[in-house]
């Protein structure tokens, strides 16, 4: 049986976690130059941008579906075609989850469901997935930007 009384983080330290996240993400997008952000690859990975994107495209329908335990498909936003444009998408999808965070019941976080009709499991296990997804995608980049002799942003610095 699970205990929801004693948390080991509030869902406020919840939400600064996952943003603290977005804003190193943000800073990753920023520090690549317009083309490569499109177009540079490694071995076969996607372009920065894309991986990016991914990242919006959990995110969005990620928490509706932890507010209302609705799973909408992901992968629906139509991609960007520039930094800037991408960087408002990124800050509106911000926004968004700022909206629905404190419609998010603590409780949600324990209940067992099927996200996007692909991650069984608690929803507190599927929000952390969207993190490490995102910190995933993020070493990435900071790779793509090494290998473009671009020093990264310090990972602490969230």
């Amino acid at each position: 049986m699970t205990d929801t009384t004693a948390p080991v983080i509030t869902p406020e330290q919840m939400l600064e976690q996952w943003q603290g996240h977005r804003r190193l993400s943000r800073k990753t997008i920023e520090a690549f130059p317009e083309d490569k952000l499109f177009t540079h690859t490694i071995g076969g990975m996607r372009p920065f941008a894309e991986l990016a994107m991914e990242m919006i495209n959990i995110a969005i329908p990620g928490i509706e579906g932890l507010v209302t335990g609705k799973w909408e498909s992901f992968g629906n936003e139509e991609p960007p075609k520039t930094k800037k444009e991408l960087l408002t998408l990124w800050d509106e999808t911000t926004d968004h989850i700022n909206k629905l965070w404190p419609l998010l019941a603590p409780e949600r976080l324990q209940v067992v469901e099927k996200a996007f009709n692909v991650f069984d499991g608690p929803n507190y296990w599927t929000l952390w997935y969207f993190i490490d997804n995102e910190v995933h995608h993020r070493g990435q980049g900071y790779v793509y930007l090494r290998s473009l002799g671009i020093e990264p942003p310090p990972f602490w610095e969230r």
